[in-house]
């Protein structure tokens, strides 16, 4: 009993020490290319992280200091259903891409805000939501209507 209590008590105090914010095991994420075509033909490639997995969807971008211009990270939630996100331990603003199972994008949220708890919903069924740097979608031109391009939706 002893023995257990001392080893308590030294997990304790040796979390005391740790950063608030450390996540205990990172979630790997497979790495992909997706495109995001504008209605006007105009492709801007993107280096994704995939989230599949109910441990990679729960995590996503939670806990990232920092992303590159050109990456994101996909989520495929399979057949495709009403889908609420929300910011919280993620620390940089996200645009979000709310996409349909044929790549058509359905509705865009633009730069969510770090931490936050409000619920950002699609505006409908999607197969998929594209997370980028905030402010990506409107630097791009990106708009309803658009179509990203990956093996995840049909025809692509």
């Amino acid at each position: 009993m002893f023995k257990t209590l001392r080893i308590l008590l030294s997990l304790l105090a040796l979390s005391l020490f740790l950063p608030v914010g450390v996540v205990w095991a990172q979630v790997a994420f497979p790495k992909s290319s997706v495109q995001v075509e504008t209605a006007d033909g105009v492709p801007h490639g993107f280096t994704v992280e995939l989230a599949t997995t109910g441990d990679q969807l729960a995590q996503g971008l939670m806990y990232r200091p920092k992303m590159a211009a050109d990456a994101g990270m996909l989520f495929d939630f399979g057949n495709p259903r009403p889908v609420s996100m929300w910011m919280k331990n993620t620390l940089i603003p996200l645009d979000m891409l709310f996409i349909a199972a044929d790549g058509k994008v359905l509705g865009i949220s633009q730069r969510a805000v770090p931490h936050s708890l409000a619920l950002i919903e699609s505006p409908g069924p999607v197969k998929a939501v594209l997370e980028l740097n905030g402010g990506t979608a409107s630097r791009l031109g990106l708009k309803v209507g658009d179509r990203v391009v990956h093996p995840i939706f049909n025809g692509h």
